[in-house]
C-alpha cells in the first residue's frame, strides 16, 4: 500500500498548522566595515527562506549579514555582501530566477538550498543535475581563486513539527540530498560542503518551530566561517 495519500494529508495539515513567517525587512546588501585596507571581499548568498532570513525580525540578524560580519572580523577585510533569496525556492527556481541577478567578480558564493527540494521529494538525479548546473553558472561569477560553499541540509527527521511517517520520509530524503551535496563538492574544484551545525530543540528555532532564530543564524554564520578558515583558497581578490 502506497504512503502517498497519508504523506499528502499530513503535509497539508502541517502547512495549515504552521505559522507563516514573513521575510524580514531590511537591506539585502551592504558593505561591512573593517580596519583592513585591502579591496573588499565580495560575498553572495543564494537560497531559500533561511537565506532570506525567515525567523528573525530584521535582515541584520539573518545569515548573509551575520556571515559578512564574521568574515570581516576574522579576516580584517571589508565585506561587500548581497543576498539573493526567496521563500519556497528550490534549486530549479534559484537557477531560473535568482542566479541571473547575481553580481560578477565574487570571492565567495554560498548556496543555501535543499529543504524545499526535500519537502517536494525532488528525485535525487534531478537534484544533482540542478545543483551542478547552478554551480557551473555561479562559478562564472567568481574571481580567480573564488569559492563556492554548499551549505548542508538539516535532517528533517529531527523536526518535531512533522508527524510520522512524514517525518521519517523527509528525514531520509533530506539526508540523501545532503550526501549528494557532499559528493558533488568532493568531485569539483573550489567547491566545499559544510554540514549543518547541530541545533537544540526548541531553543534555536523561531516561533514556527521550523526556521532558525537569531542565535541560530549567528551560530550558523560562525560555523560557515570556521569552514572557510580551514578550506577556503586565500587570499581572495
Amino acid at each position: 500500500m502506497t504512503l502517498a495519500p497519508v504523506l499528502m494529508r499530513q503535509g497539508r495539515l502541517v502547512r495549515e498548522r504552521t505559522p507563516l513567517l514573513p521575510e524580514p525587512p531590511g537591506d539585502r546588501f551592504g558593505l561591512e566595515p573593517s580596519a583592513g585596507t585591502t579591496d573588499a571581499l565580495r560575498l553572495t548568498v543564494v537560497g531559500e527562506s533561511t537565506a532570506a532570513g525567515v525567523g528573525v525580525d530584521d535582515q541584520r540578524d539573518a545569515l548573509p549579514h551575520c556571515l559578512a560580519v564574521e568574515l570581516a572580523e576574522r579576516w580584517c577585510r571589508r565585506v561587500e555582501w548581497i543576498a539573493l533569496a526567496r521563500t519556497g525556492a528550490t534549486a530549479g527556481v534559484a537557477a531560473r530566477e535568482l542566479v541571473p541577478t547575481a553580481p560578477h567578480d565574487q570571492d565567495i558564493v554560498v548556496i543555501v538550498l535543499g529543504v524545499n527540494d526535500a519537502m517536494k521529494i525532488i528525485p535525487r538525479k534531478t537534484w544533482r543535475a540542478r545543483i551542478n548546473r547552478l554551480i557551473d553558472t555561479l562559478q562564472q561569477h567568481l574571481r580567480p581563486g573564488g569559492q563556492v560553499v554548499l551549505a548542508g541540509l538539516p535532517n528533517l527527521g529531527n523536526f518535531r513539527t512533522f508527524p510520522h511517517p512524514l517525518r521519517a520520509v523527509l528525514g531520509w530524503h533530506s539526508r540523501a540530498l545532503d550526501r549528494d551535496l557532499r559528493r558533488i563538492a568532493a568531485q569539483r574544484s573550489a567547491v566545499i560542503h559544510v554540514p549543518m551545525p547541530a541545533v537544540t530543540w526548541p531553543t534555536m528555532f523561531a516561533d514556527d518551530l521550523f526556521h532558525p532564530n537569531a542565535p541560530a543564524y549567528r551560530a550558523w554564520a560562525i560555523h560557515l566561517a570556521d569552514a572557510l578558515d580551514r578550506y577556503a583558497c586565500q587570499p581572495f581578490g
